[in-house]
């Protein structure tokens, strides 16, 4: 199993959207039994409760479910149960950093990392922006290369049966 973790800031915006618009597109393509998505927050402020009304406006404008996503802050522990560590920008890579130093066998990147000719390496946060829509597409844009990427590196075969 290939176990994915989204982190941003609080874990109430960007990475519970990131955790959603995966698992969907996890889903679609029929690989829901070989990768799992979860996502966190570097602060503890937001602990159990669901995801930004803006994140959760724009996931159902797409019909793309949050079921069972609340903040959780990220653990030390997370680096033993996650191969990838996907942060949303450069300060919660820095964060990751402070809160356990050996990443021996887990990927720490941006999401934008896995986007060919990125125009954002940051994801904004939408927090204090606002900006929902746009935030939704560079996730949404990560997402997918992310997935390809994992398909590539672990021989994935999607729905339709095509090795990718």
């Amino acid at each position: 199993m290939i176990n994915v973790l989204f982190v941003c800031l609080g874990n109430i915006c960007r990475s519970p959207m990131a955790e959603a618009i995966f698992r969907d597109l996890v889903q679609k393509e029929g690989l829901e039994n070989e990768i799992t998505a979860d996502s966190a927050g570097i602060g503890d402020w937001h602990t159990g409760k669901l995801p930004h009304e803006g994140t959760r406006a724009i996931l159902d404008k797409r019909a793309i479910s949050y079921q069972g996503i609340t903040a959780r802050q990220v653990r030390p522990a997370d680096w033993d149960d996650y191969q990838y560590i996907v942060a949303m920008d450069e300060n919660n890579v820095n964060d990751l950093s402070l809160i356990r130093e050996k990443t021996e066998g887990t990927k720490v990147a941006r999401l934008m990392d896995y986007v060919v000719d990125a125009e954002e390496v940051n994801i904004p946060d939408p927090y204090f922006t606002g900006n929902f829509d746009y935030v939704y597409e560079l996730i949404y844009q990560g997402c997918n290369q992310l997935l390809d990427q994992l398909k590539l590196d672990h021989h994935l075969k999607t729905r339709s049966g095509l090795d990718e």
